[in-house]
């Protein structure tokens, strides 16, 4: 017990003695950015799947067969270039309350499904026209940036972030007559990801601009990065 509590004061004053080190160290900090603007080059169509009944099967075979319906929708329309996406999928009790209290009835399926395409896919129209068609569907369609173009652009965005602090270190540096500087500390933020533009239930624009491609806005991919200098 008595080692226990010695390491822990000896680990406590070297921690003390570790901080008072840093703010003695003359520092200077400067942060480092670097941003992209980009046309979107994906459009999601996505539509949240829900069916209940008596019997697990029973909401399971519902849900199947939905989304069946639309995947033969989307051959039939022959749309091009289009990925069909099912993702979380669950099956859970159908728990209903009522004045307090809690009644299971039956099962409730859910799943989500991605119809992943392009802003200029010529066929946004016949996606919307095949998801309308099976009656019951609601959907939102929102243009981002993939995922795939994302990641090719983070080291590219992250070397320039650097660079961007270096020049600005240099230029302090430089005004002030300090020498020697050298990289102390190196921080950074995630990624900038751009939120999606969401159009819910998109039929009326899309049908008004049949004969035009959508041309969403562009959005911005950034990363910022903090460096410290000694000198």
């Amino acid at each position: 017990m008595k080692r226990i509590l010695i390491l822990l004061i000896t680990f406590g004053i070297a921690n003390v003695l570790v901080a008072q080190q840093v703010q003695q160290v003359p520092l200077i900090e400067v942060e480092g950015y670097a941003e992209r603007k980009l046309a979107p080059d994906e459009a999601v169509y996505l539509i949240n799947l829900e069916e209940k009944a008596l019997q697990v099967n029973g909401a399971v075979n519902a849900l199947n067969k939905k989304t069946q319906t639309l995947a033969d929708a989307l051959k039939k329309a022959r749309i091009k270039d289009y990925k069909l996406i099912a993702d979380n999928y669950s099956v859970d009790i159908n728990r209903i309350y009522r004045s307090g209290t809690a009644k299971d009835s039956g099962f409730v399926a859910r799943q989500t499904l991605r119809i992943v395409t392009t802003p200029t896919n010529e066929d946004l129209q016949k996606i919307a026209d095949a998801i309308q068609g099976i009656g019951d569907m609601s959907y939102n369609l929102h243009f981002g940036v993939s995922e795939e173009t994302r990641k090719s652009l983070e080291n590219t965005l992250l070397t320039e972030a650097l660079k961007n602090a270096e020049a600005k270190a240099r230029l302090i540096g430089t005004t002030l007559a300090l020498s020697n500087l050298k990289v102390f500390y190196v921080g950074m933020d995630q990624s900038y990801i751009p939120q999606p533009k969401y159009m819910m239930n998109a039929r009326p624009m899309l049908a008004e601009a049949a004969d035009m491609l959508v041309q969403p806005d562009d959005q911005t991919i950034s990363r910022r990065v903090y460096i410290k200098y000694t000198y």
